[in-house]
């Protein structure tokens, strides 16, 4: 089982069993203590877990969002064909207002060497951009939450709300086509609303497995966007909901 995976797993298995012992961690994961022990400190350094002598308790809520280092680490190539999928959709040209969150951020990696105008809301995706050469950055006010990096608030909304935008590309938490878009944190699922309001067109990116998820805050119906990229482990039964829903589909 590759590293990434193992850290999903045992991820899950804590916050899921509140704690749970390594002797258990190990035969889920098919590694040894030893490595399932090193696997906990690197979760804790993250804010995940709580390590006590012979295992971890979970310091996630159920309808918490894992921390943007573990996730970055998550679905890694599959967030790069999307990133690359949504930068085909995008003309040299155009304004942009791109969303937090890791996939956003391989969006903006994908756009680096675009002639087009980019508001990021997120400081990862804004470092990312810096510099590029024929790139025009704006970057909005607000407060960026910790580890995140999003900027959320009354400040960033005021800045979407004097621009108009051809396209909005927006990370989700979950999707599908009864919830609609969803986020696990109030202030971001404003900040989204805020985005789609500015822009012409909406973009939703999210790998395979957001579409089996519902978070805590809603963002939109599905009607409000008009295109959702996603990757080949996403639903058929979820991407054929959107696509009845009136949602432009595309996987990679």
């Amino acid at each position: 089982m590759a590293s990434t995976e193992r850290l999903r797993r045992i991820t899950e298995a804590v916050r899921e069993a509140g704690r749970v012992g390594v002797a258990e961690l190990a035969e889920l994961t098919g590694a040894s203590e030893m490595t399932v022990r090193r696997d906990l400190e690197t979760l804790a350094a993250q804010g995940v877990l709580e390590r006590y002598r012979g295992g971890a308790r979970s310091l996630l809520l159920r309808g918490e969002e894992p921390p943007f280092a573990l996730r970055s680490q998550e679905a890694s190539e599959a967030k790069r064909r999307i990133a690359a999928e949504v930068a085909e959709l995008i003309s040299d040209g155009e304004s942009v207002v791109l969303d937090s969150g890791t996939t956003c951020l391989e969006v903006a990696r994908a756009l680096e060497h675009r002639r087009i105008t980019v508001m990021p809301l997120s400081l990862h995706a804004v470092n990312a951009l810096v510099g590029a050469p024929h790139l025009t950055l704006l970057v909005p006010g607000g407060r960026p939450r910790p580890g995140e990096q999003a900027l959320t608030g009354p400040l960033t909304e005021a800045s979407l709300a004097a621009l108009r935008f051809d396209t909005a590309v927006i990370g989700c938490c979950g999707l599908d086509a009864a919830n609609g878009l969803t986020a696990y944190d109030l202030e971001d699922a404003a900040a989204k609303r805020a985005a789609m309001a500015s822009a012409r067109r909406v973009i939703a990116v999210a790998e395979g497995a957001k579409l089996t998820r519902t978070a805590l805050a809603f963002v939109a119906p599905v009607s409000a966007l008009h295109a959702v990229v996603t990757d080949g482990s996403a639903p058929e039964d979820g991407t054929d909901r959107l696509t009845a829903a009136g949602v432009t589909v595309r996987k990679v």
